[in-house]
């Protein structure tokens, strides 16, 4: 039934007195004449260039994701290096290998069964990477030896403005890209110590992240100055063949117990290894290998076991926390034993800051290398070097042949070249502020620029590979919604970037990271800003890239008058116009839970 309301005269509503059938009422909007409809369908990608900066394991993921994510885009790779592989590239030094397992070091999409190791050493990493390049034909996008020396955002044309130079030829040259996607790394810029007259030194001078190929350490004696990740795998490879070495340290260090035992001991890996075959030094039976390569679901389950082995030790950093006690009373106890309880190694040796506060690494064989009777632990200060070695703080000069700086690499997080955005060059920003980025990936001020591993990344958290894939799907969707939508420049706010900063800064007083101990973690100091960490657990970092926020983010759109709805184009969708797609894909949704 329908129903019609008379109204007489008297009860129609009253119109103001200013009323015309010519004018509107208020809140009903006015056709602009000027706004004309976008004669494409929905979903249609402008054409963009994307610069990428860096070849290892970050960029060369970035590249795959592109390729399967974007259409209507060019790229082009700067490396520095004359190879891709970054880190694994350039780290040479004797013992040197990753210290998270081998299968979880590696791209979900690319699994690896033949690794030799529990733990690969970097020739084979380094190997895994290349394969990769070859076989997905990367190589054509990838320019190496070549080094990006400065960027500079244009606002009106909405690009990135850069110089470029061919290391090769010595050649410099512009370039010009929509986005700026920066995989350089932060462990790969290697800096020599700030030691007063380090260079007066007569002797050899080395440092791991620049090992000569030709530099023999057999029958000398040596100076390791060091005992990070690099320093604690250098000191036992050389120790047997070196005549006397001489190991200054600043900061004691955590030293793990043996992974594989740990595991099985706690049983939470317990089942899965049980059924895997390994040597004294962890290597990998052929059986096993086999049975890698020839069992997908047996591989499977064992990357997944051991997967959420390395997730699960994000309560030990807690440091209120049960786990952490138990753990760091075990590891003392552990390293207690492998130094024969020798009161003044201990004492020199065994932190008394909580379980963490430096990144945790295990280093099989080293604290048995330092007892022995060719090694003297040197914990006094450095106060310079001579021409003959080094002179300690009381006067004492350490006669060398080699110094060995196992020093890492510059953690500032400034840029390595001039990037000015809206705000001047971070690279002055950050040398005077505590460097700030939104979920470690975006810069306020920069537009349409995006980093991997930025401030207050998940670097400590495990893998890098299944990191870095989560987030280049995250910049390409950012990228794909720009490209589709109209969208000329997009940077994260200030005061958003403030706010996750202000979170960041509440939660770390919770870790270790966060106590008392010279750290990069802290930008290599003992006390300030944790810079270098996620505030949460590996789990946690992939869980908050999974949505993107928009009302984080400031824009710009191509269109001057900027009408946001423009890119819904002349009523048609590409998913019905491409033959390429299912146009009925929706069928295919049987109402699952979003994630």
């Amino acid at each position: 039934m329908t129903m019609v309301l008379e109204m007489s005269g008297d009860h129609l509503p009253q119109l103001p007195l200013h009323y015309t059938e010519a004018e509107p009422h208020n809140d009903i909007p006015v056709h602009d004449p000027a706004y004309t409809i976008r004669e494409e369908p929905l979903g249609t990608a402008k054409q963009i260039r994307i610069i990428l900066i860096g070849a290892g394991a970050s960029g060369l993921n970035m590249v795959r994701t592109l390729r399967l994510n974007l259409t209507n885009y060019e790229l082009a790779v700067y490396e520095k290096n004359d190879e891709v592989g970054g880190t694994w590239y350039e780290n040479r030094y004797p013992g040197v290998r990753c210290d998270v397992p081998s299968h979880n070091y590696q791209f979900s999409w690319r699994p690896n069964p033949p690794w030799t190791n529990f733990f690969s050493p970097a020739d084979e990493i380094q190997e895994y990477l290349c394969r990769i390049c070859d076989e997905e034909c990367m190589r054509d996008v990838i320019k190496t030896s070549h080094r990006v020396l400065s960027a500079r955002w244009t606002e009106a044309k909405g690009i990135w403005r850069l110089n470029v130079q061919d290391l090769k030829t010595g050649e410099e040259f512009e370039d010009y890209a929509n986005f700026l996607l920066d995989a350089s790394g932060i462990l790969n810029n290697w800096a020599w110590p700030d030691i007063p007259n380090l260079q007066d030194f007569q002797g050899t001078l080395v440092h791991t992240a620049n090992w000569p190929k030709d530099f023999d350490h057999t029958d000398k004696t040596v100076a390791v100055i060091g005992n990070g990740s690099s320093g604690v795998q250098l000191v036992p490879e050389i120790q047997p063949v070196v005549t006397r070495m001489y190991h200054l340290l600043r900061t004691p260090t955590w030293v793990l117990p043996p992974r594989v035992p740990t595991m099985i001991a706690m049983g939470n890996a317990k089942d899965i290894l049980g059924k895997i075959d390994m040597d004294e030094k962890e290597n990998f039976s052929d059986k096993t290998k086999a049975h890698f390569q020839q069992d997908p679901d047996f591989y499977r389950s064992f990357v997944k076991g051991i997967e959420r082995e390395v997730n699960g030790s994000f309560p030990i950093v807690l440091t209120d926390g049960k786990a952490q006690a138990f753990a760091r009373a075990k590891v003392a106890e552990y390293m207690t034993a492998m130094l024969g309880g020798d009161e003044t190694l201990c004492k020199k040796l065994i932190p008394d800051f909580p379980l963490g506060c430096r990144r945790m690494t295990p280093a099989p064989r080293y604290l048995q290398s330092v007892v022995q009777p060719n090694v003297d632990v040197v914990t006094e200060g450095i106060k310079r070097i001579v021409p003959e070695g080094i002179e300690l703080v009381s006067g004492q000069v350490l006669k060398v042949d080699a110094i060995i700086c196992a020093t890492g690499f510059d953690v500032s997080f400034c840029p390595r070249f001039p990037l000015k955005g809206r705000n001047g060059n971070l690279q002055d920003i950050w040398r005077e502020e505590t460097p700030k980025a939104y979920m470690s990936c975006a810069v306020p001020g920069l537009p349409n620029y995006f980093t991997f591993m930025g401030p207050n990344g998940p670097i400590g958290h495990g893998g890098v590979f299944t990191l870095t894939e989560h987030i280049a799907r995250y910049v390409t969707g950012v990228i794909k919604k720009c490209q589709t939508e109209g969208i000329k420049a997009i940077a994260p706010s200030q005061a958003v970037v403030d706010d996750y900063f202000e979170h960041i800064q509440s939660f770390m007083p919770r870790t270790a990271w966060a106590s008392s101990c010279r750290s990069w973690f802290k930008r290599g100091k003992e006390t300030g800003p944790v810079v270098a960490l996620h505030p949460g657990s590996r789990i946690h970092f992939f869980h908050m890239l999974e949505r993107f926020r928009g009302e984080d983010w400031e824009y710009v759109y191509d269109n001057a008058r900027q009408n946001r709805f423009e890119y819904l184009g002349n009523g048609f969708s590409t998913k019905e116009l491409d033959p390429s797609i299912d146009s009925t894909w929706y069928l295919d949704m049987t109402g699952e839970a979003m994630p």
